[in-house]
């Protein structure tokens, strides 16, 4: 499959609640992979291959702390477009009322 060259023709729908907890479950076991065993010491490292790009464990953690708080913001945006505005409740009962 070729790649794009623009957008004309791209639709996608919203990340539903159940989605975006997905993505944090992800991104909380990279987080636990990256802080085990002492992993976050400030050493570099290099992707092998052609890329061979460099980084460090602790400009990765940043990252994955910045992506865990965007996607934190949408579930909450997302249970505040599914909850509703006012709870109807029954009317109490003349007894239930008097205790």
């Amino acid at each position: 499959m070729a790649d794009l060259t623009d957008l004309t023709g791209v639709a996608g729908t919203e990340l539903n609640a159940e989605q975006i907890q997905g993505i944090l479950n992800q991104i909380d076991l990279d987080i636990l992979n990256l802080a085990r065993d002492g992993k976050l010491a400030a050493l570099k490292y290099a992707v092998p291959g052609s890329a061979g790009a460099a980084t460090d464990r602790a400009s990765n953690l940043r990252a994955l702390l910045e992506a865990r708080k965007h996607y934190e913001q949408l579930l909450r945006e997302s249970a505040a477009r599914e909850t509703p505005a006012w709870i109807m409740t029954p009317a109490l009962g003349e007894a239930e009322r008097l205790g």
